[in-house]
């Protein structure tokens, strides 16, 4: 015990890239995958079509991969563009979760009956009022369960970072567990992420219930 108290600011230091880079995530791919969601669910082919490859070779190609390609295989192809660790791993997770949130937003938003939209017509409210006012925040309560899922996963997936040397938790135990012969790092490590994931399961549960006015 007083092992895990004395490594538990270095594990606790890595906690805050894996959350700044959980939080960046989100900002970045959850506006995104709205916006690709609507491009899905439109009949704009070109571009529908553009973004279902996008999202086909997101989600058909582990994330693990995604990174070293962007952080080791770009500089190869564009040798002017050279990303620190950080930027470039923010930049994988990005277009990665944002290709599972705009499959998530385009099933809530076919699900919305079409006599809704033309109820809104008959309102003659313009189409990105009734996006805004109608369609979205039905989409919200919809997806919510799902998005709370790979908020989840969005927390786990963020120790793969260790791969491009971030200095995230991962990286720190497995320093400390090489330096110290003892798996008690790891067990640190794991119990951080635990914390983390119940958080953001109790606060994803708690907007659901908040939410609940939709059904």
């Amino acid at each position: 015990m007083n092992y895990l108290i004395s490594v538990l600011p270095q594990l606790l230091s890595g906690a805050g890239i894996t959350l700044k880079l959980f939080g960046l995530t989100l900002l970045g791919s959850i506006p995104l995958g709205i916006v690709l969601a609507f491009i899905l669910a439109s009949h704009l082919q070109p571009f529908k079509l553009l973004v279902q490859v996008y999202v086909w070779i997101m989600r058909g190609t582990p994330l693990l991969l995604q990174l070293i390609f962007i952080f080791y295989g770009l500089p190869l192809l564009l040798p002017s563009l050279v990303l620190e660790r950080f930027d470039a791993a923010l930049l994988a997770f990005v277009i990665n979760y944002a290709a599972y949130f705009a499959e998530i937003f385009r099933g809530g938003i076919q699900s919305i009956p079409q006599g809704q939209y033309e109820a809104a017509q008959v309102l003659r409210l313009s189409k990105m009022q009734t996006i805004k006012r109608i369609i979205i925040p039905q989409v919200v309560k919809i997806t919510l369960p799902s998005v709370g899922n790979e908020v989840v996963n969005l927390v786990k997936d963020t120790s793969l970072v260790y791969i491009l040397g971030l200095s995230d938790m991962m990286r720190i135990g497995k320093i400390a567990m090489e330096r110290d012969t003892t798996l008690l790092p790891l067990v640190g490590v794991g119990l951080i992420y635990l914390v983390m994931t119940g958080l953001f399961t109790l606060i994803m549960k708690l907007l659901e219930n908040k939410l609940n006015y939709y059904r």
